[in-house]
């Protein structure tokens, strides 16, 4: 179903907790240019054309554009799924050979980049075409001690996706409470249906689940006091959340061997509809809406909804966990600085429409949608992201490298009982207080 949605500007106001830190070293000025004086300009991101074929069709179309306005500059992409492009950055980064353009995240995953001198700060170009284009709050989460290291392209919440169909089949409504939640996990199961879907292998899946869990129970400030290090993760409402996570599992809610399913993996189990249940964030949207290679029987089906309130609980079920996506930085040792910020300036001013239309994507540049026609699912969760109450950035990306670390093996001990609520809350609160 398709309708038209008048514009729209998100005003969220994020509190995130960034850490500050910078050291130096220097880039060298012609490397990267050929004798023709063609420049290479290498660009390194997460958008397979297999699994984010609306965002790579984006991709690929802005790069051809812009190497025939800039006859000059020549793009060569490397393209890696998440979790590899997450360990490429790693790896690449101890031997100071970052791409001249890449992909990252905002808050505690910046932070050790930064500190390293590795991403050059991009605020020229926020004074420039730029300047009054970012949704507000979006630029903020990539500032570290008042310099901006990266320009963010999406802005993400995490609904629980459901296909309506399997809903139907069983008789089952959109849970508001927990409890009316545990009773469709339970009818689901009972009927030799996975209630949802998880690839925990990559651990961040599951701390989505936890963080929701955590926020109705303990409520908002609670979990992100205890993130920042301001609060405790032994607040008897976190603890509490961490138990509740083990019941789930209990209830045989996830579908079998969550833990060593990749998100993909546990993806393409949503989508053959074996599983009925899918939490993920909204960059997913382009599979259930714009994504042609998916059948459009099956986009049709999906439906979300929120986090059901917890009874007794301080939470708010207008409380999301999500914030600003992934960003474009550019490398501070790049040999061709110039050539890559033309490109990332260029890059974000015409992603945000396309992604929108082409993707199905909620960018981090405000954009005029009066005029264009959308999917009914992406009008309602644009939708929800102006009603929210809060909006708690994803754990990992706030904490700093270890304790982000600590955090996602709790998160899979946690979910493989393997360790106690108890000792999950205390290894939490030890890790942060390390502050690395």
């Amino acid at each position: 179903m398709f309708k038209k949605k008048t514009m729209v500007t998100l005003a969220l106001a994020l509190c995130l907790a960034l850490v500050v830190s910078a050291c130096g070293s220097k880039s060298s000025e012609n490397g990267g240019k050929a004798d023709n004086n063609t420049v290479t300009v290498k660009f390194m991101h997460l958008w397979p054309e297999g699994v984010s074929a609306g965002q790579n069709k984006i991709v690929n179309q802005i790069i051809k554009d812009f190497e025939a306005e800039h006859t000059n500059i020549k793009i060569k992409q490397e393209v890696l799924d998440n979790e590899q492009y997450k360990n490429k950055l790693k790896v690449l980064s101890s031997s100071n050979e970052l791409p001249d353009v890449g992909v990252t995240w905002a808050a505690g995953f910046l932070q050790p980049y930064v500190e390293g001198n590795l991403f050059s700060p991009v605020d020229d170009l926020l004074s420039g075409e730029l300047n009054g284009k970012f949704v507000a709050g979006t630029t903020e989460a990539y500032a570290i001690d008042g310099k901006t290291y990266a320009l963010p392209l999406e802005f993400n919440i995490a609904p629980i996706y459901y296909n309506k169909e399997i809903f139907a089949k069983y008789n089952l409504e959109v849970p508001q409470t927990y409890e009316q939640f545990q009773a469709i996990v339970k009818t689901l199961s009972d009927n030799g249906v996975a209630p949802i879907t998880l690839g925990n292998k990559d651990r961040w899946t599951g701390s989505l689940w936890y963080m929701y869990m955590a926020d109705r129970i303990a409520g908002q400030k609670a979990l992100a006091d205890a993130i920042s290090g301001a609060g405790s993760f032994m607040d008897e409402g976190l603890v509490k959340a961490a138990g509740d996570i083990q019941t789930l599992v209990d209830s045989k809610a996830f579908v079998k061997g969550f833990n060593g399913l990749s998100n993909e993996e546990a993806k393409s189990e949503f989508l053959n509809g074996k599983a009925a249940m899918f939490m993920m964030g909204t960059w997913e949207l382009p599979n259930f809406t714009t994504n042609e290679d998916i059948p459009k029987e099956f986009r049709d089906s999906v439906g979300f909804f929120k986090f059901p309130t917890v009874e007794g609980g301080k939470g708010d079920i207008n409380s999301w966990v999500g914030g600003p996506g992934v960003g474009l930085f550019v490398g501070e040792n790049s040999k061709v600085k110039d050539e890559a910020k033309t490109f990332v300036e260029y890059f974000v001013k015409k992603w945000g429409e396309q992604a929108v239309t082409g993707a199905g994507v909620i960018p981090a540049t405000k954009v005029d949608t009066s005029t264009l026609e959308l999917p009914q699912l992406y009008i309602d969760l644009f939708n929800e992201m102006n009603q929210a109450s809060s909006i708690t950035l994803f754990a990992d990306v706030q904490m700093k490298a270890n304790a982000a670390e600590t955090h996602l093996n709790n998160i899979q001990a946690l979910f493989g009982k393997e360790v106690a609520p108890e000792a999950f809350s205390t290894n939490h609160d030890t890790a942060i207080k390390k502050g690395n």
